[in-house]
């Protein structure tokens, strides 16, 4: 069984939307119900029904401080704002299950254990934007996860939580599941949409955004999985409530749940507080292995620059702390790199990675993750000198800041260029004299 599944809360935890994650049976509506599942759902729609108007819904996922957790961190109740309240066009929920950021985990075991909190926040969502249907988009190799989300769609419908007559009440809202084929790029909302409408998953150019453009040319909204499976616990507490589970800072509200790997003693999925002490973290997790020192921490997923220990001795776990490091805490994917680990080797093997997901359609990404990807194999191979790395730095430059239509370019280049940059010396012991 894996660890985070197996292991109950960390005493430092701050469970919110993993409250029951640990119990048997998880995923069941049985056990969802006996936790309070679709309460809130039930009091939204039927019990104070004029009370929880769309704007107010909106309103109260606003107050909460929720960020996107799928690595943007844009506001969420902003984003659902930003749907046209007076369009004629059909209004799309979409759910981004199609977690593909090396490093990160959670969403995949979340909608393998908690996929009723998943549904229930975007019903949830749905009375907000006046929505009928959704979809939820699930990264073709978490079978287990697409057969226990359908699972869960089918006793809700039983249930009466989804379908033509929600309680009674005569709200409408469908919601079914589609399966990706595993390509990195599909993590991009637009390219999602594409890929959810029967097309090559390319990214779309953007304006328009999705929420006045997105799926079939509707207003639509797209937040991942942790972000849904979030919402049911604002309204459970209160909006207010919400806001002071995290650590200081005030832009960064609530719990994250983390996927922690690498070489700690305690890999898995923890939900901590916002604003927590990156080192702090790390003890949550267990400490290092006895004997080793820390060399490096990759803090969001593999696309994030990564961290010197110096830098990590400052790190603050939100999404200010990490960028004042020139960083981001993206989706939570911390990777904990002890003194044993051989960071060009590292680097070869994020640089074939983003060279092979690329997905083709702008020159400065297709060509430049190739060039990434061919000299690290020269680094490895010790074929290559100094100035094969200067001319990676060189080009890479013209990789980012809006030279391609999605952010896919500058991510390879975050997740590369860093390494080289910081830890240099590492990769001189490779080269070779001009």
């Amino acid at each position: 069984m894996h660890p985070a599944k197996a292991r109950p809360p960390h005493s430092k935890e701050n469970r919110v939307v993993l409250r029951y994650f640990h119990k048997e049976n998880s995923h069941t509506l049985k056990v969802y119900e006996a936790e309070g599942g679709y309460s809130q759902l039930k009091r939204l729609l039927v019990t104070e029904k004029e009370t929880w108007t769309p704007d107010a819904i909106i309103n109260e996922v606003k107050a909460s401080g929720l960020r996107g957790r799928g690595g943007a961190g844009f506001p969420t109740g902003m984003k659902w704002s930003f749907v046209p309240k007076d369009s004629p066009e059909p209004k799309y929920i979409v759910c981004n299950a199609d977690e593909s950021e090396p490093g990160t985990f959670k969403d995949r075991f979340m909608i393998e254990e908690i996929p009723h909190s998943v549904i229930e926040g975007m019903v949830i969502a749905a009375l907000a934007l006046n929505s009928e249907q959704g979809y939820i988009y699930v990264r073709g190799e978490f079978y287990k996860g697409w057969q226990r989300l359908d699972a869960a769609i089918e006793e809700a419908y039983r249930a009466g939580f989804l379908g033509d007559n929600i309680l009674g009440t005569g709200r409408k809202f469908h919601l079914a599941t589609y399966r990706g084929a595993g390509a990195y790029i599909c993590g991009e909302e637009t390219a999602l949409l594409e890929s959810l409408e029967g097309k090559r998953g390319h990214p779309r150019l953007k304006p328009p955004f999705p929420a006045f453009k997105g799926l079939y040319a509707s207003p639509t909204v797209v937040n991942n999985v942790e972000t849904f499976a979030t919402v049911p616990s604002i309204f459970e507490m209160g909006a207010e409530k919400y806001t002071t589970l995290s650590k200081g800072n005030e832009k960064s509200r609530g719990t994250k749940v983390f996927s922690i790997s690498g070489q700690v003693k305690n890999p898995g999925i923890y939900e901590l507080p916002l604003g927590l002490p990156l080192m702090e973290v790390i003890e949550i997790a267990g400490g290092l292995r006895p004997g080793h020192t820390l060399k490096a921490v990759i803090p969001g997923g593999s696309s994030t620059p990564i961290l010197t220990p110096e830098e990590a001795e400052k790190a603050v776990l939100d999404y200010e702390g990490i960028a004042a490091l020139g960083s981001m805490l993206g989706s939570g994917g911390l990777m904990i790199l002890d003194d044993t680990t051989d960071l060009v080797e590292l680097t070869l093997r994020v640089a074939h990675f983003y060279g092979h997901e690329s997905c083709g359609q702008c020159t400065p990404c297709r060509e430049g993750t190739r060039w990434m990807s061919d000299v690290m194999h020269r680094v490895t191979a010790k074929r290559a000198n100094a100035e094969d790395l200067e001319t990676v730095l060189s080009f890479t430059k013209n990789m980012v800041n809006g030279t391609t239509i999605c952010p896919f370019s500058d991510a390879a280049v975050m997740a590369v260029t860093p390494i080289i940059k910081k830890f240099r010396h590492e990769f001189d012991a490779y080269l070779q004299p001009k």
